[in-house]
């Protein structure tokens, strides 16, 4: 089923990564799920959810420190607080604790042109509405 993601009020075509299966349907059991993005303090060109102590119920897989623009990944929490990222430039993943690495679950697919002007716009203006939903 075709994924669209909302940022700012910018449309991005999406897709689940087949190789975060479990990650995937944990997410997907909360679809639509909407919330705020903000930027990130330690990562570089990115933007973040924090979900606290929210537990998705999975370990690693398919994770990485280095996300490509466009690409989300979930950290399923340890060091640090659970958390979605998206990297929108370059991005070493971190927080206050150090290097973290998270389950690249979601690539967004379409608009990558336009995943630039997400930073600045958060920056300036503050948190974003973000939405997830299968269309």
């Amino acid at each position: 089923m075709p994924l669209k993601v909302t940022i700012a009020g910018i449309e991005f075509d999406a897709r689940f990564e087949d190789a975060a299966p479990q990650t995937v349907a944990a997410f997907r059991a909360q679809m639509p799920y909407r919330s705020k993005v903000v930027h990130v303090r330690w990562s570089g060109e990115g933007v973040w959810i924090p979900l606290g102590e929210t537990d998705f119920g999975v370990g690693y897989e398919n994770h990485t420190s280095y996300p490509a623009p466009g690409q989300f990944v979930l950290y399923p929490g340890g060091i640090s607080e659970t958390e979605i990222l998206l990297a929108y430039g370059g991005v070493q993943f971190a927080s206050k604790m150090g290097q973290l690495a998270g389950n690249h679950f979601i690539t967004l697919t379409s608009n990558l042109d336009r995943l630039a002007e997400i930073g600045p716009k958060v920056l300036w203006e503050g948190a974003q509405d973000i939405l997830f939903e299968e269309v």
